[in-house]
């Protein structure tokens, strides 16, 4: 065991299957060299695997998708980086009408098993291009898995098990958590499931459903209620497709249910989780589902104190969680 960040867990993990397979590469804009990427989540992996294995790309995110595609068609299993999830959109056609559909154009001959890796969220004062949460975009899309891990153990062993994949894989890292959170994770090979939600505490009261940032309050907030309320906390972590059967198990056994994402309520995905609940679970509820969101604003302002009114905080959290085991 020993003790990583968010951060360095992502690194391990693909120095690990760097190691384990030669076909695995990584590019992306400022990936190579010495700066290991904007954040330096590779630092290290350019001078340990050259520059033939991990390289720098132009600042061109169609082309970053497209040489994935065309080296996950070849064999490879490419791990493209792009620097903010904001930055994702230019890459759209390339995703979504290749990578995600080779599979069942080609009737299974040919497939794309690539991760792409998009740092997202907010409170990092990015502003309006390095804030937005875009995993909405592309969930409900067949043949493209939308992952993210809450943990640092998620990380290293979600991350690994993206890259090993046969389907293409958007891998979203929350920038906050990189650096803010720590924890004792296996020296050893291990992988996690990216179908999978996992159930992070057992509870009686209230069910609340969360990933990436909010999760981590979510879990704040469970502490401190701890004595007063029995709380049954879900990392969502399989953001596409959804585990249903997780959520309406998690649904059923309380029957009151708090979604919370950093994500503009309308169109979030909290709002398919919300429609898998009322689909399934609707009579075995004892309140409405409740959602707590970002608000519907354009985007994320710079100024901090805007920036800290547009974020659901903990407090938010806590409150929302008394309200609903009050109901």
């Amino acid at each position: 065991m020993s003790e990583k960040t968010y951060l360095e867990a992502l690194n391990l993990a693909i120095d690990e299957e760097m190691q384990r397979d030669p076909g695995v590469m990584i590019f992306g804009e400022d990936v190579g060299g010495v700066k290991g990427g904007v954040f330096g989540v590779t630092k290290g992996l350019a001078e340990k695997f050259g520059d033939e294995r991990v390289f720098n790309t132009p600042l061109g995110e169609s082309e970053i998708a497209g040489l994935a595609t065309g080296l996950g068609l070849m064999g490879h299993h490419a791990i493209a980086e792009f620097q903010f999830a904001d930055y994702i959109l230019p890459a759209i056609n390339q995703i979504l009408s290749e990578a995600t559909k080779m599979r069942y154009r080609t009737a299974g001959d040919w497939t794309a098993p690539i991760v792409m890796r998009a740092p997202y969220g907010g409170g990092v004062r990015g502003g309006f291009y390095h804030s937005q949460s875009t995993e909405k975009i592309f969930a409900g899309q067949p043949g493209l898995r939308v992952v993210t891990p809450s943990t640092v153990y998620d990380a290293k062993g979600m991350l690994k098990t993206a890259i090993r994949s046969e389907d293409p894989v958007l891998f979203y890292e929350h920038k906050k958590l990189y650096r803010s959170i720590k924890a004792d994770i296996s020296d050893a090979d291990y992988t996690v499931p990216i179908d999978k939600a996992n159930i992070l505490q057992s509870g009686d009261d209230v069910t609340v459903i969360a990933y990436g940032m909010m999760l981590q309050y979510v879990l704040k907030a469970t502490e401190e209620l701890k004595d007063d309320i029995s709380i049954e906390v879900v990392d969502l972590r399989s953001l596409y497709p959804l585990d249903k059967a997780t959520i309406i198990e998690a649904t059923k056994k309380t029957g009151k249910v708090l979604l919370v994402t950093e994500d503009p309520k309308e169109g979030s995905i909290m709002n398919n989780v919300s429609a898998v609940i009322a689909e399934n679970a609707l009579f075995d509820l004892d309140a409405p589902v409740q959602i707590l969101a970002g608000p519907d604003s354009p985007s994320m302002p710079y100024a901090k104190d805007l920036e800290d009114a547009f974020l659901v905080n903990p407090e938010q959290v806590k409150a929302a969680i008394k309200d609903l085991a009050e109901f």
